[in-house]
């Protein structure tokens, strides 16, 4: 019987037009086995570019043992900066990502302001697809919509491109990076994380490391297995589904936003232009609050406006987005947890990737001094958590609680809306 290991399979599907039985389907990213059509010739083992396929009982992963001073779980832009930063400060870094592809698939609107990039990374036009420099919010109930121009450009990003070239800077700086390696789970002594076990299909590895810093996003597992309350109440959880648009007509310098209870409960709909004839259309609703999977709003949200209509859809993504925050601590012994792990996002709109990269700076400050000191206990690294809740993450407490006050029939009126209007365009 033909065995598949799924961790190592990358989804190209050149097995399947070698299976004279059709025993083996290429189902998106998911590559399926038929028991029942498998006859075992075997002809699709030397067709995979991995070693994916093996015949049953052939192959026994191999074990391997590494050290570095700090492991940072997840290549997003928190794991990222993080990297880049505690490299260049002399540590040895390992960057571990678990899928193949740094950047897919997108879960994010990718805008961003340029006062927040800056201080870690010049704007590029290889991952800019938009220059913005205004925003409107419309109250899709009244058809009442608030113009705000802003001094400050904003960028809406091609986020495959800017993860990478993140990743990128993190390794030109030294930090090694591995890419289709999941974490499995950490290694521990006398309470302490001490590193952690992965997986890359061909063997499992036990990697030590004075520091881990959790950047998995908002599943994160590695705070969940170190103890941590990383389990998001649904009134926190932000349910997201995402077009993009191709042959609809925007104004490429503006992003729009769209409220209302019926239209998104507890949440907003958006338009993020890519350029003139394309943008990024989509919607969060609150978890607690909806009747509709979020995919089913946001058809509704395009039905409603004859120019979305006539849009064509060349990407779907979904997602959850944090809008809480962190439960309780986001460092325990010998661990951090940054970005949307430890709920650094937006609780008003969701925005994430500043925050993110704010706190990567701070845990890799954090995890140079610990290194320096020999000293990685939760007291010590205590001093990250402090930075980040003394400083941005106040903001963003106070968001939460901003937030929480307003019921979702209240968050289209002129009070929550102007709350909203800074945090989302500083206006």
């Amino acid at each position: 019987m033909i065995q598949l290991r799924r961790e190592l399979c990358t989804y190209c599907g050149g097995c399947v037009s070698l299976c004279p039985s059709g025993a083996l389907e290429l189902a998106e990213t998911n590559l399926v086995v038929d028991e029942g059509r498998c006859n075992d010739c075997g002809l699709c083992i030397p067709a995979c570019p991995v070693g994916a396929l093996l015949m049953e009982g052939e192959h026994s992963p191999s074990h391997a043992r590494q050290k570095y001073d700090l492991v940072v779980v997840g290549a997003g832009p928190a794991g990222s900066i993080a990297g880049r930063l505690a490299a260049e400060r002399g540590l040895a870094v390992l960057l571990l990502e678990k899928r193949q592809e740094i950047g897919s698939p997108v879960r994010c609107a990718e805008g961003i302001n340029q006062s927040m990039l800056l201080p870690f990374l010049e704007p590029d036009d290889r991952w800019i697809s938009a220059r913005i420099s205004k925003a409107q919010i419309v109250i899709a109930d009244t058809g009442e919509a608030r113009c705000l121009e802003s001094d400050e450009v904003g960028y809406v990003l091609e986020r495959r491109v800017f993860e990478r070239v993140l990743a990128e800077r993190a390794v030109e700086a030294g930090a090694e990076v591995m890419v289709k390696t999941a974490v499995e789970g950490l290694i521990t002594g006398d309470g302490v994380v001490q590193g952690v076990s992965v997986s890359d299909g061909q063997s499992r590895v036990e990697i030590e490391a004075q520091v881990v810093i959790g950047a998995d996003g908002v599943e994160s597992r590695v705070g969940q297995r170190a103890g941590l309350k990383c389990v998001l109440p649904q009134k926190d959880c932000l349910v997201c589904a995402q077009f993009m648009l191709a042959n609809v007509e925007v104004d490429p310098t503006c992003c729009h936003y769209y409220v209302g209870e019926e239209l998104a409960p507890g949440g907003y709909g958006w338009i993020f232009p890519k350029d003139e004839a394309k943008a990024n259309v989509g919607i969060g609703v609150q978890a607690d609050l909806v009747t509709l999977p979020a995919a089913e709003y946001l058809r509704r949200f395009i039905a409603k406006y004859p120019f979305l209509e006539q849009g064509s859809p060349v990407t779907f993504m979904t997602g959850n987005v944090p809008v809480g925050v962190a439960r309780g601590d986001i460092v325990g012994d010998g661990l951090m947890l940054i970005g949307d792990a430890a709920r650094q996002a937006d609780p008003l709109t969701g925005g994430g990737i500043a925050n993110a990269m704010h706190a990567g700076r701070l845990a890799a400050e954090v995890a140079v001094e610990a290194v320096d000191r020999a000293d990685n206990s939760k007291g010590f690294l205590e001093e990250y958590q402090r930075r980040w809740r003394q400083g941005r993450g106040r903001k963003m407490e106070r968001n939460h609680r901003l937030k929480q006050r307003f019921s979702a029939a209240q968050r289209a009126t002129p009070s929550f809306l102007r709350a909203f209007a800074v945090s989302a365009v500083g206006k």
